[in-house]
Formats: C-alpha cells, structure tokens, sequence
C-alpha cells in the first residue's frame, strides 16, 4: 500500500513538473508591466519547443496601445517591418540568416516604442515558425494553451509629478524643490532667530550685572 501511494505521488511530481515546464516556455514579451505614457524598451523572449529550430517570430503590435519605433540588432538574425497607409508600425518579423533557434535554446529580441498614454493593457500577438514550416500562434487569452503575452499597464503619474520625453520630471521636481527650498530658508531664518536672541539675552544680563 504504501509503494503504491508513494509511485502514484512520484507520478503526480513528474507530470506537475512536465506541465510547468510546458507552461513556461511560451513566448513572453518583457516588462510585464508598464506605466501610461512612458518610454520602454520591451523584449520578445522566444523559447523553442521543438526538436527542429524556429527559424522566424513574428509580432504585431497593437498600436492604440503602444508606438514601437526602434529595433535592437540581433546577430544571425534580420528583421522586416511592417506598416499600415500611415506609415505607422504594426509588427516586426525576425528571421533566422543561419540555423535559428535549437530546442534548448532561447532568443531575445528587444525594441523600443512609447506606451499610449490611455493604455490598460498591451496584448502582443505573436506568431512563431519552425524550420519545416509549421506555426505556433501565440494569440489566445490568458489561461489558454498558446496565450497572447500582456504587458499591464499602470496609470501615469499624478499631474504635478509628470515626466518629459527623457524621463525626466518636471513639474513635480519643481514643486518639491520649491518645498525643500522654503522648508530650509525657514530653518535658517529660526535659528538667525534664535542667535539675535541669545545675544540679546546676553547683553541684558551684561548690563544688569554693571548696575
């Protein structure tokens, strides 16, 4: 009785372990999250599951959610962008120039653009081609067996505390300069206080003692 419970939980352990390691190789694209209006490099990170290589990804982008503008050069690799009538990126396609992606082997392919700034979410669809043709479509919904990668999309920061296209803050740095400028002038202006007084204190008792 107790081989029997112990071979059934060993069973139970190896396939948890198979279906983790199933789910974990799917094609996921970096940050998971972002916030409204910022600018972020996002990485395509592509697994392969086969035994033959994956000799193209390709990804498309939603463009009411994100603006991709930049790609990072990937050696063995090229790239081709796709556009719509006005002129805007809607997706990339990496392809392989030797053997591609082994099936132990993992790639990233990085690029760049702006979150919208009314963005909630940025579901990037992905499509990846095996070297004897066949195509895995990454664009089910979570919880699926081939899901679409999400990027949450946080709220952009209060207005006050807004940055500008470098990243940098404006308003808000402003705002808490002008804080801590006031907060300091004060403290220095009490204790200029506090030494006049002292001072004064002094020469009281000075000319007490004298009479």
């Amino acid at each position: 009785m107790f081989k029997k419970i112990m071979l059934h939980t060993g069973i139970l352990l190896i396939t948890s372990m198979l279906l983790a390691g199933i789910a974990s190789a799917h094609v996921v694209v970096y940050p998971k999250e972002a916030t409204q209006g910022s600018y972020e490099k996002f990485t395509v990170r592509v697994p392969s599951e086969k035994d033959i290589p994956t000799t193209k990804v390709e990804v498309k982008f939603p463009i009411d959610s994100v603006a991709i503008s930049r790609f990072e050069p990937k050696a063995g690799w090229t790239y081709e962008i796709a556009k719509d009538a006005a002129g805007k990126i809607t997706g990339v396609t990496w392809k392989a120039s030797g053997d591609g992606l082994a099936s132990t082997e993992f790639g990233d392919f990085s690029m760049q653009g702006k979150v919208a700034d009314a963005a909630t979410q940025i579901v990037w669809k992905a499509y990846q081609t095996y070297k004897d043709g066949s195509v895995v479509e990454w664009v089910g919904a979570d919880g699926s067996d081939k899901p679409a990668s999400v990027t949450t999309v946080k709220t952009k920061a209060a207005a006050g505390a807004v940055t500008d296209s470098h990243g940098q803050v404006t308003a808000g740095a402003a705002a808490t300069s002008s804080g801590a400028g006031s907060s300091s002038n004060t403290s220095l202006y009490l204790s200029i206080a506090a030494v006049v007084l002292g001072a004064l204190s002094l020469l009281v008792s000075l000319t007490k003692k004298r009479r």
